[in-house]
């Protein structure tokens, strides 16, 4: 069962309130049996909240958030170990809401728990970098150029041989949903609505991998999913839609529609030169 929280007129975390209690608002009398906190940024990461909070449940899904967050950002270091009991304090949460969530940590590679060790960060060599959710804590805290950059390259990689795979499969209902991406997309580039585009977009090229045929490609959407979902700032999804872009989608259900293998491949090059983040770090196709 979880432990009561502390009243809102005390200043400090509420029910569903975890990432507002800061070690700066600590009572004097609780600050020592903190002490392995301090340094903890209160602010840390509060723009990436917004995607990895809302896919979390409750107390856990916003403690896994929180520490997540703390372990890319550097707050915690590598080998830094983490005492349950004091995170249980510093958050004020119970004893299965900590287990659960270091668990979480453990299957994406952040931390470690072994017999009279306890529990410990991990290095970065040890995480898992296409977790979404590491993805996402990556692209809003200090390394958030790196992050970006390396997803745009990875892009460069999955997504042309995606289409050229898609070509040669021939699937006319994934065919037809793409072309109703596109036309969804036009729409809201009409009327400037940059959500409903821009989820047209990530399911566009959701689909557009899944008519690849190839199962592990296809486990490897998360990546680009992800991708679009940082790669816009505010917005979720890609950049502002223009009809660049829209017209670099089109080209490619038309080659999919043709079987246009090489037509398909070349249009999403074309495409993901449009965005900025994969721009600066490949150069434009070649004409063949």
């Amino acid at each position: 069962m979880m432990t009561a929280a502390r009243s809102a007129d005390s200043g400090l975390a509420g029910p569903g309130e975890i990432d507002r209690y800061s070690y700066a608002e600590a009572p004097a009398g609780e600050r020592a049996a903190l002490r392995s906190w301090e340094g903890a940024d209160a602010e840390l990461g509060r723009a990436g909240r917004r995607g990895s909070a809302s896919r979390g449940r409750g107390l856990h899904g916003q403690l896994v958030q929180q520490l997540g967050q703390m372990i890319v950002s550097g707050d915690l270091g590598a080998d830094r170990p983490l005492v349950p009991e004091e995170i249980g304090q510093r958050f004020e949460v119970s004893r299965t809401v900590v287990r659960e969530s270091l668990r979480v940590l453990e299957a994406k590679g952040l931390v470690s728990a072994r017999p009279n060790v306890g529990t410990r960060v991990r290095p970065v060599s040890d995480w898992n970098l296409l977790d979404p959710d590491i993805i996402e804590w990556r692209a809003f805290g200090p390394q958030r150029e790196d992050q970006r950059r390396e997803l745009g390259e990875l892009r460069w990689t999955i997504e042309p041989l995606a289409a050229r795979l898609a070509a040669g499969h021939g699937r006319e209902d994934i065919q037809q949903r793409l072309g109703d991406m596109v036309e969804i997309m036009g729409h809201a580039l009409a009327q400037g609505d940059v959500i409903t585009g821009s989820r047209a977009d990530a399911e566009f090229h959701s689909l557009l991998i899944q008519a690849a045929g190839n199962r592990m490609l296809e486990h490897l959407s998360g990546i680009v999913a992800a991708a679009l979902q940082v790669s816009g700032g505010p917005a979720t999804g890609c950049d502002r839609p223009t009809e660049a872009s829209l017209a670099h989608h089109a080209r490619i259900v038309d080659a999919l529609a043709s079987g246009d293998a090489s037509g398909a491949e070349a249009a999403m090059r074309q495409l993901l030169v449009v965005h900025p983040e994969v721009e600066r770090v490949v150069p434009a196709p070649r004409e063949h």
